[in-house]
């Protein structure tokens, strides 16, 4: 396979890519991602064959807008508030799925990773393909790709297409689990305490 790097004003050619099932690498506001479109189970696989990713370890949807997220999961009033306040954001909630995800989308858990972006490129992208399943650009238990080089350099031959730019943070998103209580995952820039003023 022959990688191509593209700009990002070369979006019509990454949706399209897209839209053919294929993944794609490109740069978020947090840490370069691995995406596809999201609907079909075996644009799925792809990303988990890439990256050597153990089949238990569910892969975060990402979504353009606040309004998506209820259709694919339960949003609680703990859990709009945090929406309110940081989405789009470097965070990613976990809450209870709803029963339209298949569960071989959430690697059989009950609940879903959802994500919005604060990323120009990436919100335009989800806009024209609709809802993406998207992970950090890396071999699973290697630490997540932070720009175009290291990308091209991991995923060379492996996909069809990388579009280049810079990570801001370079760090990966906050998770953020809502149920009955709140739990932090993984601690990004946005911090536990950032959470809890918003929820008192």
């Amino acid at each position: 396979m022959n990688t191509v790097l593209v700009e990002k004003k070369d979006i019509e050619s990454v949706v399209k890519t897209l839209q053919h099932g294929e993944v794609v690498a490109f740069p978020t506001e947090t840490v370069f991602g691995l995406g596809v479109k999201y609907g079909d189970l075996a644009y799925l696989d792809k990303i988990y064959e890439l990256k050597k990713r153990d089949h238990s370890k569910a892969v975060t949807l990402m979504v353009a807008d606040k309004n998506d997220i209820e259709r694919y999961a339960y949003v609680s009033d703990e859990a709009r508030k945090v929406i309110e306040a940081f989405m789009p954001g470097m965070i990613t909630l976990i809450l209870k799925k709803k029963e339209v995800v298949d569960d071989r989308y959430t690697a059989g858990l009950e609940t879903i990773g959802i994500r919005i972006p604060d990323d120009p490129f990436v919100l335009q992208l989800l806009k024209m393909t609709g809802p993406m399943l998207v992970t950090s650009a890396n071999i699973s238990g290697t630490p997540a790709l932070l720009d175009t080089e290291a990308v091209y350099e991991q995923f060379n031959g492996k996909i069809p297409l990388i579009v280049k730019g810079e990570c801001v943070a370079q760090v990966a998103s906050t998770v953020v689990k809502i149920d009955d209580h709140v739990e932090i995952l993984r601690q990004g820039l946005i911090t536990k305490e950032e959470i809890e003023e918003v929820l008192l």
